[in-house]
C-alpha cells in the first residue's frame, strides 16, 4: 500500500479528535427528514432551545393506532401535525422526533429547535413520541430500538448533554402519557430519573 492512504470507517463507531478531545459519534437511526415525510412549512419562526444541548429527554406516545410501514407512518406524522397546527394553533408539530413502529426515526422539529410538547420542558428538552397506544401493550422492538439510537446519537453528536435526564411525560404535566407499559419500560433504560 506504499503511497496509499487507508482509511477504516465502521459502521457503528466513528471516533474524531476535535482539539485533543476523543468524540465518539455513534451510528444513528434512520431519519426521514421533514421533506421525505412531507413536512408542511412552519406557520413561523421556531425559537432555539434556551438550553442547548438539552438536560432533558421527554418521552411520549400517540395515543393513536400504531404503525407497521413507512407510508402508514408518514401519514400519521402528517396528521400529528396538522393536529398541532390546525386544532392547537401551534406554529409546527409539537415534537423534535417522532419515531414509527417501522422502525423509522420521523424528523419533527429537529434538533435545537424549541418544542411545543411539555410546557415547563420546551425549551430544555427534546421531547420524543413514539406512535401507537401504550397504555396495555409495548412498542415494537423496532421502535424501542430506533428510539434507543436516537438518543444516543444525539448525545455523541451533541445534541443531548451527555448526563441527561431521561423522563416520561406524564412526570413533567398531568397526563398518562406515555402509556403504562412505555413508561414502565423506560424506567430500566439509562438516565431514567424517579424525579423530574
Amino acid at each position: 500500500m506504499n503511497g496509499s492512504i487507508v482509511v477504516l470507517l465502521t459502521l457503528t463507531t466513528l471516533q474524531v479528535t476535535l482539539g485533543g478531545v476523543i468524540h465518539e459519534t455513534r451510528a444513528g437511526p434512520n431519519i426521514i427528514t421533514r421533506s421525505q415525510w412531507g413536512a408542511r412549512s412552519s406557520k413561523g419562526t421556531i425559537k432555539n432551545l434556551q438550553v442547548d444541548p438539552p438536560p432533558y429527554v421527554i418521552i411520549h406516545h400517540s395515543a393513536s393506532d400504531s404503525c407497521t410501514t413507512r407510508a402508514n407512518c408518514q401519514a400519521k406524522v402528517q396528521s400529528f401535525q396538522n393536529y398541532h397546527m390546525d386544532d392547537k394553533g401551534w406554529l409546527d408539530i409539537g415534537y423534535q422526533f417522532v419515531v414509527g413502529g417501522d422502525g423509522n426515526v420521523y424528523e419533527g422539529r429537529g434538533w435545537g429547535k424549541h418544542g411545543a410538547h411539555s410546557p415547563l420542558y420546551n425549551s430544555n428538552s427534546i421531547g420524543i413520541c413514539l406512535i401507537g397506544n401504550f397504555v396495555g401493550q409495548q412498542p415494537s422492538a423496532a421502535a424501542i430500538d430506533a428510539t434507543k439510537k436516537l438518543i444516543a446519537y444525539g448525545v455523541s453528536i451533541g445534541k443531548i448533554k451527555t448526563n441527561y435526564t431521561l423522563l416520561g411525560h406524564r412526570q413533567t404535566a398531568s397526563t398518562t402519557c406515555p402509556g403504562d407499559k412505555l413508561y414502565g419500560l423506560i424506567q430500566t433504560w439509562p438516565n431514567w430519573s424517579a424525579t423530574a
